[in-house]
């Protein structure tokens, strides 16, 4: 006997899409109250990231021997990456796709580090101080005496330090609740993690990779 299956309907295939679109909705609503409660956190994370940087300007700009060493190692190292590979062909695209996730798997790692607390402002002061430092370019020259080199550099830091300060944000938030649950538990926990602000974290992603890959496709495809 064969049994024949009549195809999904249009009312069905639109009443999954439906609860498709309701459960990012969800997710996205929750990505955008999770930030807005780790807003002072991100604050904190920001203005370390933004210290760094002024720093390692400073430093580099000064001709500080350290930070121009420094900045000579890091670009070296870079030109071997698959992200400057793929750029270098002329597959801009690809090189951002591949910052992108690089960087994604960097704030993911300041979330977990950010846990601790306070183990995240080192990390971020490091990320920023490169971010610093690489305002020299390949002649050693500040990026900031050209106005529209000055404008597209600084864009490039802003829109990576935003992902990059609400990952670590949302890490030293989950980190708080760990800790508050040391002293009084409550039972709703997930390996000592407040369940709640652990959810959040993992929601913000939502929000996190998008900022991301806007950063990234802003850096390779606006080229001045």
């Amino acid at each position: 006997m064969r049994v024949t299956v009549a195809p999904p309907t249009r009312g069905f295939l639109s009443h999954t899409t439906r609860e498709r679109e309701l459960i990012a909705h969800r997710i996205l609503c929750r990505a955008v109250r999770s930030i807005v409660a780790a807003r002072i956190a991100i604050a904190t994370v920001f203005a370390t990231h933004v210290l760094a940087v002024a720093v390692g300007i400073v430093a580099a700009t000064s001709g500080n021997a350290l930070a121009v060493e420094q900045r000579d190692a890091v670009v070296g190292a870079s030109r071997s990456s698959a992200i400057t590979i793929a750029d270098r062909s002329g597959d801009h695209v690809q090189a951002a796709l591949l910052d992108a996730g690089s960087n994604l798997v960097a704030g993911a790692s300041s979330t977990v580090v950010g846990i601790s607390v306070v183990g995240v402002y080192p990390l971020v002061a490091y990320r920023g101080w490169i971010g610093g430092i690489v305002v020299l370019d390949a002649t050693h020259e500040s990026r900031l005496n050209d106005p529209v080199s000055a404008l597209y550099y600084l864009v490039t830091i802003l829109l990576q330090l935003i992902p990059y300060s609400i990952s670590g944000g949302l890490g030293v938030r989950l980190g708080v609740g760990a800790w508050r649950q040391i002293r009084s538990p409550s039972g709703n926990e997930w390996l000592g993690l407040p369940r709640d602000r652990l959810i959040d974290a993992l929601c913000g992603y939502a929000v996190i990779a998008p900022l991301f890959l806007v950063a990234s496709l802003f850096e390779f495809l606006v080229r001045v």
